[in-house]
Formats: C-alpha cells, sequence, structure tokens
C-alpha cells in the first residue's frame, strides 16, 4: 500500500470516528435536554446549562494542548515550530469555547417540540366520500411536477425502506416543500434528475442508512427520522442543488432541527444550517 492511500485510509478513519464522537455528543444532548425538562428547568437555562458543558469540554482540549510537549531528544528548530503550531491550535480552541458558551440558543426548545412531534398519535386519513352519478367532478389545477409521481419515484429505491404504514409523517408533509425548492426550469424531467441522483449518490445513501436510518443507534433517540422516508430522497437531491433555497422553504414550514440533522448526516458541500 502506498503512502498515500495509507494516509487517506486513516484520515477516512478519523472521519469516521469524528461522526461517532458527534452523533454519540447530539443524542446525549437530546438526552439532557429531556432530562432538565422533567425537571423544571426552562429552555435557556437549559440552553445556558449545555452551552457551559461544551464550552468547558473545549477548553480541556485546550489545556490538554496547551501541555503537550514536542517528541524528547528533537532539534530546536523542530521544537520552535512545535510550540508554535501549539499556540496556534489553542488559540483558536479559546475562540471556540469562548463562542460555544454564547451560542446554541433554541435547540432546548427544537428538542422539545421534536419530542412532542414524535409523541403525536398518527392522525388516521380521512375517509373518501362515496361517490354518485349525479356528483361533477371538480376541477383542480394540475401542476407541472407532480408530487405523487415523484413519490412514486421515490419508493422504487432501495434505500427508501419506509413503507406507507411505518412513515413519521403522512405522504406529501415534507415533499411539498421539498419541491418548493425545485425552480421552474428544473421541473421539466425531474424525476430522471431524481433517479440520476440516486445512481450516482448510491454507496454514500447506503452508508447513510447504515449509520442514521432505522435501527441505528443514532435513530433510537428519535433523531434522523427523515433517514429512510422516500421524501428524504427529494430533500438530499435539493440539498446538494439548491441548498439556501430549501432551507428557506423548509424554515417557512417545519422546525429547523430536523433538516439540521440531515444535513449534519449527508454532510454536503455547503452547511447553511451552522
Amino acid at each position: 500500500m502506498s503512502t498515500e492511500q495509507h494516509d487517506a485510509d486513516a484520515y477516512g478513519q478519523e472521519l469516521a470516528r469524528i461522526s461517532w464522537h458527534q452523533s454519540e455528543a447530539t443524542a446525549a444532548r437530546f438526552t439532557v435536554f429531556q432530562a432538565l425538562a422533567a425537571v423544571g428547568i426552562g429552555h435557556e437555562q437549559a440552553d445556558d446549562i449545555v452551552a457551559q458543558l461544551e464550552a468547558g469540554a473545549v477548553a480541556g482540549a485546550h489545556t490538554w494542548i496547551s501541555e503537550s510537549s514536542p517528541p524528547h531528544g528533537s532539534e530546536p528548530r523542530f521544537e520552535d515550530g512545535w510550540f508554535a503550531g501549539v499556540r496556534d491550535v489553542a488559540s483558536h480552541l479559546l475562540r471556540i469555547a469562548d463562542t460555544t458558551a454564547t451560542t446554541g440558543r433554541g435547540r432546548a426548545a427544537s428538542s422539545a417540540m421534536l419530542v412532542a412531534h414524535l409523541q403525536q398519535p398518527a392522525s388516521p386519513a380521512p375517509a373518501a366520500p362515496e361517490a354518485t352519478a349525479a356528483d361533477e367532478p371538480a376541477p383542480v389545477s394540475v401542476p407541472p411536477l407532480e408530487a405523487k409521481d415523484v413519490l412514486a419515484a421515490a419508493e422504487r429505491f432501495p434505500w427508501a425502506v419506509a413503507a406507507p404504514g411505518k412513515r413519521h409523517w403522512p405522504d406529501g408533509e415534507f415533499l411539498d416543500v421539498a419541491l418548493s425548492a425545485v425552480r421552474t426550469e428544473e421541473r421539466e424531467g425531474y424525476i430522471e434528475r431524481l433517479e440520476a441522483f440516486v445512481e450516482q449518490h448510491r454507496a454514500r445513501l447506503e452508508e447513510l442508512l447504515r449509520a442514521y436510518g432505522p435501527g441505528s443507534r443514532p435513530a433510537e433517540f428519535g433523531r434522523y427520522a427523515l433517514i429512510g422516508q422516500p421524501e428524504t430522497l427529494v430533500l438530499l437531491e435539493r440539498m446538494d442543488t439548491a441548498p439556501f433555497l430549501l432551507r428557506s422553504r423548509w424554515n417557512e414550514a417545519f422546525e429547523a432541527l430536523l433538516l439540521a440533522d440531515l444535513e449534519f448526516a449527508w454532510g454536503p458541500r455547503i452547511r447553511v444550517g451552522r
């Protein structure tokens, strides 16, 4: 194995470990917010508590880095470069700790909203009225891009493991928002575009489903609930194609947390929810 290949493999393993730690932290934060709410701690105070804990963890890394030393017997020039690098990293960690201590507002409220949403019983589908011979078909406005056709296409892919009876939300609840982020000039041939997107990212989608989908450890806490839903394929395609437009349309209709979870798990080139 070449040195380049070894370095790439090692870096990939590091990223996987970082991703695991981030997922564990997300689940832990979610549990802490639930526990604080159970004992009557308000959202703002809960945000402050968790932010201080996270800032303290970064400060601990700052201390560990600051106290590190170069390998014994290193040349003076190497030691000078070592300590200069340590100072730069330590200064950056301090800035992160300062920022972490004063940000994170709204996360407790978002967690509470997610819990409330997941605890809602599924609403039964309304019964269709019986048709009669005298009924006149109501005029309908047929959109250029039919949501039902897109959903049917998404359901054909093995990634969409959530069957209709197992889905968290009624068909169309999130799909309409996702399709609203499809620009007019992109609507013709959009289903073919979606199929090409899935084919291009098949391995990445399979890994996303394995790591964050139903039955995974992160999903046990109610997070990443969009993964495995067929309409999520459209969200992912828009996340890669029109991330800012998608975020804007989503924020008009839904809580940001679910889309932020999906964005974190997918790892797009542009993170608009951070």
